[in-house]
């Protein structure tokens, strides 16, 4: 599995170069404010939660509050700024609707059609999928026939015995991926076109797929998928693998992905 971060939230130039960001913000990380990524969810975070509550435009929220939040030290004593502060409120208060505002784009290479179908019934999650249909799976396409994931599960210290056939659970496991390439490849030699010939590809088969996603959702689902809350292990390591491109570019979000 490889899990790479596309894009994520950022400020348009436009409203970026709208105030002064130097007035607004006071003293606040100046450095680190000028047009950096991790301040953007931030300040996309403070404009939709105080937009709720405040009297002012969207747009004014920011240059008339933004050192107000980001210039303060937390007043609830446990760390960060007023907007740290806010945050926490607000998520814990249940209004994380305002963090829907918030998304991030990835690219994910080398899971399984397993995964694929556990991971679409998690709502509010944009998918981009590599086509069985269009992209042929044979031995001799470009392809080079189908990956597939093996589950940490089957391994050689697991064996069998029956009807006459001895083995490993890798061995078997194995077994059946290679006669699934040759059921597919016999297929499309006689003729049955891709999209009928991939009916007898496993659930183990690899895809590739670009999924985008907002904080809300993604907060979500790695509450649900991570280790030790009784999701299967290659969804519990995407779940870790989101986690930790999102903190990557905004390490705001680092306490939030704590597991409860």
């Amino acid at each position: 599995m490889n899990v790479k971060l596309i894009a994520h939230t950022r400020l348009s130039d436009e409203f970026y170069d709208s105030f002064d960001v130097y007035g607004a913000f006071g003293e606040y990380e100046w450095n680190e404010l000028n047009r950096l990524d991790a301040a953007d969810g931030q300040v996309v975070a403070l404009t939709a939660i105080r937009t709720c509550y405040s009297p002012l435009k969207p747009a004014e929220i920011i240059p008339q509050e933004g050192a107000k939040y980001f210039g303060n030290a937390a007043s609830d004593g446990e760390g960060g700024t007023e907007a740290d502060r806010l945050f926490r409120h607000i998520t814990r208060s249940g209004h994380t609707s305002t963090l829907e505002h918030i998304t991030y784009t990835f690219a994910i290479e080398g899971v399984s059609r397993a995964l694929l179908a556990q991971l679409t019934r998690h709502r509010h999650l944009s998918f981009s999928v590599q086509s069985q249909r269009y992209v042929r799976m044979g031995s001799g396409d470009k392809i080079g026939g189908f990956d597939y994931v093996t589950p940490p599960s089957v391994d050689d210290n697991k064996a069998f015995e029956m009807e006459g056939w001895s083995d490993t659970a890798r061995g078997a496991f194995e077994t059946y991926m290679t006669a699934s390439q040759q059921a597919y490849d016999a297929l499309r030699a006689a003729g049955v076109p891709a999209e009928d010939a991939r009916m007898v590809l496993p659930n183990a088969a690899a895809c590739n797929l670009v999924m985008t996603g907002n904080l809300r959702t993604l907060l979500d689902f790695y509450a649900k998928r991570r280790p030790g809350n009784g999701a299967q292990w290659e969804i519990a390591e995407l779940a870790v693998s989101i986690r930790d491109e999102i903190i990557k570019v905004d390490p705001w979000l680092a306490p939030y992905f704590k597991a409860k």
